[in-house]
């Protein structure tokens, strides 16, 4: 038997942070410790230079115990000390002319040569001579005794590499402790600017499990756009379950009626064996056109539904002669004042539940009588009436009724839900439903929605 091990370690933007800031710190750290060396070198080279300008009535002694300049000034004199140089002269093309004493004990007489590969190059200037040793060059372009002079200085370069590397070490060091604290700063500043995000997560969680519904609002500036997109996701998710919902009760609230038509038509024995199945056929079909109207409105919404006109005189109809099966033992004298060209400006699924919500309602509630009228009114409104002789509904309940799960009437059965299916309806239609007293002496609802 084969064990293996499959370890793959997450991945973490902080550590991606981490790293990147720490490499580009490192990389610009790096960069201008290699610059400071580099300025630290030209700096001692120009130093050096200087030294050694100053020092030309010296080189120029040394020059003139070769006789290679006349004896014109008093200031060789004063300067002629025993110390040497090892100096090597060129001519304008950079061949060797003359080379000190120093430098020929060393045996260096290809200085010159040597140099011009060089010299264009940026100082200091650095050569493996022919004693196999390392050495700085310096250039002097000089005018002594009104001769032009290209001299080359060689300082021995071991001692100047000693004093150029404690130099570089300090500089690497100084380095390492400024990225020491680059990288402590840069976890301090990583963890700081990760807490959000993990308050962020913290609230996700409470929301998922159910103890709060979106997240807080004060967030970092760089933040507030994507805890706003969460907190509308999370409203937009929470009305689509509430749709879904209402969406499902409803259903089954319009379903109830027609599942009774049903029974209601298959106890009459009035009707024949075709006549009830074509009865039947009917109420299937409104059965099948309410489930795809409430899936659309549990996708879409109530305001996707606002597309087209329907009349209104067929629908009306139609669904008073369901209810007469329905409630035939109560002998409903109905009566409907539509005229045929006068349409509903919405969805027919829309003034579908309308109607059968407050006809059924009415047909339920009455003693006797049931009236229906549709009518355009001078504001340029549809108008939609549903009245009955029944009990009617009391002043002080007329607002609370169409809240969901609240009913008039505690005594008959139902879900309380059918009065708020139609005001959230009228609703998206930016139109109002208001409750009266009818002619009849029972309630009259009224339907207006702005054509």
């Amino acid at each position: 038997m084969r064990f293996g091990l499959n370890f793959k370690p997450k991945k973490r933007l902080l550590t991606r942070m981490f790293l990147t800031s720490l490499s580009i710190i490192a990389l610009v750290g790096f960069g201008l410790a290699w610059l400071v060396n580099l300025l630290h070198a030209q700096n001692n080279y120009n130093e050096e230079t200087a030294q050694l300008i100053a020092e030309i009535p010296k080189v120029a002694a040394e020059l003139k115990e070769h006789d290679l300049i006349p004896e014109t000034s008093e200031w060789l004199d004063e300067n002629n000390t025993p110390e040497r140089y090892v100096i090597a002269s060129c001519d304008q093309n950079f061949k060797q002319v003359w080379t000190s004493s120093l430098a020929v004990d060393k045996g260096l007489f290809d200085t010159c040569e040597r140099f011009d590969e060089i010299r264009n190059d940026s100082p200091p200037y650095y050569l493996n001579l022919a004693d196999n040793k390392g050495y700085f060059i310096y250039l002097l372009s000089v005018e002594i005794a009104k001769n032009q002079y290209n001299l080359l200085v060689m300082k021995d370069a071991e001692k100047l590499e000693k004093e150029m590397d404690k130099f570089s070490r300090r500089t690497y060091f100084r380095l390492g402790l400024v990225l020491a604290l680059a990288l402590v700063l840069l976890i301090s500043a990583g963890y700081w600017g990760m807490r959000p995000l993990v308050r962020m997560r913290n609230e996700l969680d409470s929301v998922n499990s159910g103890k709060s519904t979106g997240l807080s609002q004060d967030y970092p500036v760089e933040l507030e756009g994507v805890t706003q997109a969460l907190n509308q996701l999370l409203v937009q998710s929470s009305a689509q379950q509430q749709r879904y919902q209402n969406a499902m009760n409803d259903l089954a609230h319009s379903l109830k009626t027609r599942l009774a038509a049903v029974h209601a038509i298959t106890d009459d024995a009035t009707l024949d064996k075709q006549a009830t199945s074509e009865k039947i056929m009917e109420q299937v079909s409104q059965m099948d056109q309410l489930v795809k109207y409430q899936l659309k409105r549990a996708m879409l919404g109530r305001k996707g539904l606002k597309q087209e006109q329907t009349q209104v005189a067929p629908l009306v109809n139609q669904l008073s002669q369901m209810l007469f099966k329905v409630y035939r033992e109560k002998q409903v004298e109905f009566t409907a004042n539509i005229p045929i060209e006068h349409v509903f400006p919405g969805d027919k699924g829309d003034l579908m539940e309308l109607c059968g919500n407050l006809m059924e309602n009415a047909f339920k509630l009455c003693i006797s009588q049931v009236r229906v009228s549709a009518s355009y009114n001078d504001a340029g409104e549809f108008e939609l009436i549903v009245e009955d002789d029944g009990q009617g509904v009391e002043e002080s309940i007329r607002k609370k009724i169409i809240e969901r799960g609240v009913r008039a009437d505690t005594q008959k059965a139902g879900q309380g839900i059918g009065l708020a299916v139609c005001n959230e309806i009228v609703i998206s239609y930016n139109g109002k439903l208001s409750i009266e007293t009818s002619e009849l002496e029972g309630a009259k609802f009224r339907i207006t929605i702005p054509i």
